[in-house]
């Protein structure tokens, strides 16, 4: 086995576990809505998700862990994709704080403030703004 399969390897088990992490947040109120699902379809494609990887992950995604990305900068990519798919159906509740919170502190977000992530986080997405501005508007939130 080459190096560049060991990498290919471990990027696309990195991928599968972020999608993994999603479909959980997705399908913990039992089912998927249209927009749930059509978002699942879009991100499958961008992670480069198989038809085949997709139905396993979607029958099984505990089976897949929650694989904390080291840049700070790629979690909050992560926690963009996550409160996107706990806002798709456009209503924030408890349930759906709890959920986040969840995800946020496998993420490697501390548990000292991880509620104020998840509360900007979710705000940024009620205003419906991109990933860019997300990024910068989280990053620079304390300034």
């Amino acid at each position: 086995m080459s190096i560049s399969d060991l990498f290919d390897s471990g990027f696309k088990n990195r991928n599968k576990g972020h999608f993994a992490s999603i479909v959980r947040v997705a399908m913990e109120n039992g089912h998927l809505s249209e927009e749930e699902r059509h978002f699942l379809d879009k991100l499958a494609m961008q992670l480069e998700i198989s038809s085949e990887e997709y139905a396993e992950i979607l029958a099984n995604p505990m089976k897949y862990p929650i694989n904390p990305p080291y840049l700070h900068t790629q979690r909050l990519e992560r926690l963009y994709d996550l409160s996107r798919m706990v806002y798709a159906d456009h209503v924030l509740g408890p349930k759906q704080k709890e959920i986040l919170t969840r995800f946020a502190l496998a993420l490697g977000f501390t548990p000292g403030n991880v509620h104020y992530i998840v509360d900007k986080a979710l705000s940024l997405l009620v205003l419906g703004v991109d990933l860019d501005t997300f990024l910068f508007e989280m990053t620079h939130m304390n300034k």
